[in-house]
Parts: C-alpha cells; structure tokens; sequence
C-alpha cells in the first residue's frame, strides 16, 4: 500500500528577497532562503519584492537561488528597517 501526498499549488506566490538581475535571477539573504525558493515555484504567479535589482549578467551564475524562468513580476519595495523584539529573561526557579 502506498499513499500519494500531492504538492501545494497556488494561484500567486508573494515572496521577499534581496537583489534580482533585471530578467528576474533572484538572490535570498539568510533564512529567506529556507522558505521562499519552494513558495515561488508553487505558484501560477511568482511576485518577488527585491531590495535592489541589477543589471542582467552582474549577479554570480552559482549564487542564483531563485531562476528567472519562475519570476513573473518583480517590485523594488520601499527601504526599511527590520524591527527585532526585545530579548527577556527570567531567573532559573530552584529545582
């Protein structure tokens, strides 16, 4: 016996990455490359909001996690600044 588990599909796939070549090689940072590569290949519509996008050629061929070949739209979102919660702690209770 054997069970068929079918992938996720979606109608649009929103993602956030770092910089993308104008026909839409895109580049993760850090833990967005956990997630956001399976989102955008999952999707009828890849969106892709970049911090940055670069002229085609200047981004290095093995650094490319995401092919452009996904990439249907691409936006150049506003600069920010990533809010970080305040670390709290409390003292060990005795044991």
């Amino acid at each position: 016996d054997y069970i068929l588990e079918r992938g996720i599909f979606a109608d649009l796939a929103i993602v956030k990455a770092w910089k993308a070549d104008e026909t839409g090689n895109v580049v993760f940072r850090k833990t967005a490359r956990n997630f956001n590569v399976p989102a955008a290949t999952c999707g009828k519509v890849c969106v892709v909001e970049v911090e940055e996008i670069v002229p085609a050629g200047s981004l290095e061929p093995d650094a490319i996690h995401l092919p452009g070949v996904f990439v249907q739209r691409m936006i150049v979102g506003a600069p920010y600044d990533k809010q970080i919660e305040f670390r709290t702690t409390r003292e060990r209770e005795a044991a």
